[in-house]
């Protein structure tokens, strides 16, 4: 079993920036490609960056490319995404997720609890 905790969310104006963490404790976390997810009122979870195990392969979603950087710190088993340049459409509960580096939400074995952003025009 793996406990995925996000933190950080919060309301920002456009333009604005925000730093997310999952936290993530039992089964080890070293060895799992991680992923970060969002889903707006009404809409479908929807893929928005992953890494690998090593941190170093990571892919994102085009709407998020350029102004989003996926990371992790192994040591203190923590992912992070740090979102730059925000937009109103970035609005969503964003999850983190184990178990793949993939887009599909049907590869990833666990799930964090999610966290609201909500970013002001």
């Amino acid at each position: 079993q793996v406990q995925l905790v996000e933190s950080g969310g919060g309301l920002v104006q456009d333009g604005g920036s925000l730093m997310l963490s999952c936290a993530a404790s039992g089964r080890t976390f070293t060895y799992d490609g991680m992923g970060w997810f969002r889903q707006a009122p009404g809409k479908e979870r929807e893929f928005v960056a992953s890494i690998s195990w090593t941190g170093g392969s990571t892919w994102y979603a085009d709407s998020v490319k350029g102004r989003f950087t996926i990371s992790r710190d192994n040591a203190k088993s923590t992912l992070y995404l740090q979102m730059n340049s925000l937009r109103p459409e970035d609005t969503a509960v964003y999850y983190c997720a184990s178990g793949s580096t993939q887009e599909d939400v049907v590869n990833y074995d666990y799930w964090g609890q999610g966290t609201q952003v909500t970013v002001s025009s």
